[in-house]
């Protein structure tokens, strides 16, 4: 459009037209899925805003042209502002992206030495743009090293890492604040959750959290963050994000060995950190009796609103439901998405919520 339309490129070159769209795009929710065809073969990554009506495939092989190995296998671990991490199963490091600079920085090996992508948890991570400096991040994750919790975290503007052991609390002294909850363990009845007061990043020592489930909640279902290949019978699916963790039942459909979503619950972390509480279960026109088949997902909060992604796979054919619980309101809503025909014959290589993004035209 800006070859064509010279108003338009008048408009869009306009730094109050950006900052107003930049301003308007802060409250967007990204959604990012990345697939190879094969191993090997160069990924390909599409984004869905909660605002928009299609899948935008985003270029961002042409960002890691020259600053990737040739054939080099990334996964997609998590994004936030601006920023994508890249996981290499290949030399078991980490990539950086930024999508406004388009520029990739490889990050110094962590503490514990080479990764693969495997060795990742996406509910034990989380990805911190910095406020005042778009270009700027940080990039922390949780870690059980001699039976000890450590925080692991790396400052893009100083590329240097930093680590901190966690401490037990008590329940008077933790206070959820704005803090960050990275999931260390998940049992079926408790849980182990680290807690870092994200505004005193550097001065303040993590705690350990150990919230329980209540037992009635899951007499007669064991627990699993993903459905076991060999037994999909009457399991649970724990997805954890933030101090959240979305409980998922399946049921099979009679003379069939289809499933459907029986009930989906939103839990979270007492005010004392002593246990799961319940918070909301999705209403049944919400679920629309949905067929699906073994999933993984991952879940977010933000602005009080509580995301979840479900992958599924039924019958080989993958696709993706997207939740939304706001909590103030009390209001559950499905968010329709375009028929994913990129994730057909592809293989999975990482999802992820996003927001904050912005624009550079």
């Amino acid at each position: 459009m800006k070859l064509l339309n010279k108003f338009v490129l008048n408009t869009i070159s306009d730094q109050t037209f950006i900052r107003q769209l930049n301003h308007g795009s802060q409250r967007d929710t990204w959604i990012f899925v990345y697939t190879r065809r094969w191993r090997r073969d160069n990924g390909v990554l599409h984004g869905f805003s909660n605002r928009s009506v299609r899948w935008f495939k985003i270029p961002v092989n042409e960002i890691l042209t020259g600053e990737v190995f040739p054939g080099e296998d990334l996964y997609l671990l998590t994004a936030s502002g601006n920023f994508l991490l890249f996981a290499s199963n290949t030399h078991s490091g980490i990539l950086a992206v930024d999508l406004v600079d388009k520029s990739v920085r490889r990050i110094n090996s962590c503490p514990l030495g080479p990764r693969g992508t495997s060795s990742w948890r996406r509910s034990g991570m989380k990805l911190v743009p910095d406020p005042s400096n778009p270009s700027n991040f940080r990039f922390m994750f949780a870690e059980m090293v001699n039976n000890r919790p450590v925080l692991f975290t790396y400052h893009s503007k100083t590329t240097t890492w930093t680590t901190k052991e966690a401490e037990e609390v008590n329940n008077w002294g933790f206070k959820k604040n704005n803090n960050v909850f990275l999931s260390l363990s998940n049992r079926p009845h408790e849980s182990i959750v680290m807690s870092v007061d994200d505004g005193s990043m550097m001065n303040r020592v993590p705690s350990i959290l150990r919230p329980r489930m209540n037992q009635d909640a899951i007499r007669g279902c064991p627990s699993s963050v993903g459905f076991s290949r060999n037994d999909l019978e009457s399991q649970l699916l724990h997805i954890h994000g933030d101090e959240y963790k979305v409980v998922i039942r399946l049921e099979t459909i009679e003379l069939s060995k289809l499933k459907r979503m029986k009930s989906l619950e939103v839990w979270e972390i007492s005010s004392n950190g002593e246990k799961w509480e319940l918070v909301s279960r999705a209403p049944s026109e919400v679920l629309s009796n949905k067929l699906c088949g073994v999933m993984m997902g991952c879940l977010e909060r933000r602005l009080g609103v509580i995301r979840v992604a479900l992958m599924t796979n039924r019958e080989g054919l993958w696709n993706i439901i997207w939740l939304d619980y706001d909590k103030e309101k009390d209001k559950w809503e499905w968010v329709p998405l375009p028929h994913c025909r990129f994730l057909q014959g592809s293989n999975m290589a990482g999802i992820s919520f996003s927001s904050g993004l912005t624009f550079s035209l």
